[in-house]
Parts: structure tokens; sequence; C-alpha cells
């Protein structure tokens, strides 16, 4: 048994080595489009390799930076109508609270006017004398 166990820890060592790939096969590439130019042999086929690649990046560069940019539009856009009902929202909150305000000093001017209203009364009760 301890003989086979170094041969099964040598056989999955070497099974992950090979699924997940030698260090000699070729990787893939990294950007889809792109040519590879150096398997060329003559000098005309891989400069205008080169060129191509450079005309695929910078078309793909434009198209990527109008997408942003519309997003970026589209975004300040919607933070722009936000701001207008954040706007309408503080109106309406200012309104209701200065609606609010008169209300609240009517009851208190009530409670004020009682009050007076009893004081005569109990000092009217002090005058009278003790029977």
């Amino acid at each position: 048994m301890r003989a086979t166990l170094p041969r099964l820890t040598a056989s999955v060592f070497l099974a992950s080595f090979v699924l997940s790939g030698a260090p000699h096969q070729a990787r893939a590439q990294d950007v889809t489009g792109i040519e590879i130019c150096t398997a060329e042999k003559t000098m005309e086929r891989p400069t205008s390799c080169l060129q191509s690649n450079i005309n695929f990046l910078k078309t793909s560069m434009t198209k990527a930076s109008l997408e942003h940019q519309q997003k970026l539009d589209a975004a300040n856009r919607q933070i722009e109508a936000l701001k207008a009902a954040v706007a309408g929202l503080q109106k309406t909150v200012a309104e209701l609270q200065a609606k609010a305000a008169p209300a609240k000093a009517e009851p208190a001017k009530n409670d004020a006017a009682k009050d007076k209203a009893k004081e005569p009364a109990k000092d009217a009760t002090k005058d009278q004398p003790a029977k």
C-alpha cells in the first residue's frame, strides 16, 4: 500500500498538469479579432497584419467610447430629472409646512384666550367676600 501511494500521487499530479494545460501549449488570443502576425515569413504581410490590428483596435476603441459617452449622457439626463423632482418635492414640503404653521398657531392662540377667560373668573371669586 505504501508503494501505491507515491504512484497515486504522481498520477494525480500528472493528470492535473495535463488537464490544466502544459506550459508548452499555445495560449488563446486575449482579444478576438486580432491576428497573430508573427507567423508570417515575408515582411509585407506582417506589416499589413499589424496595420489591420491597429485599425481593428482603433475601431473598437471608438465604438466603446461612443457607447460609454451615450451611457454618461443618459445618466446625466436622469440626474437632472431627479434633481427637478427633488426640487418639486422640496417646494411641496415647504408649502405644506407653511400651511401647517398657522394651523398650529391657532390652537395655541385659542388655548391662550381660554386661559385668559378663566383667569378673571378666578379673580372674581377671590374678590367676593366669604359668607
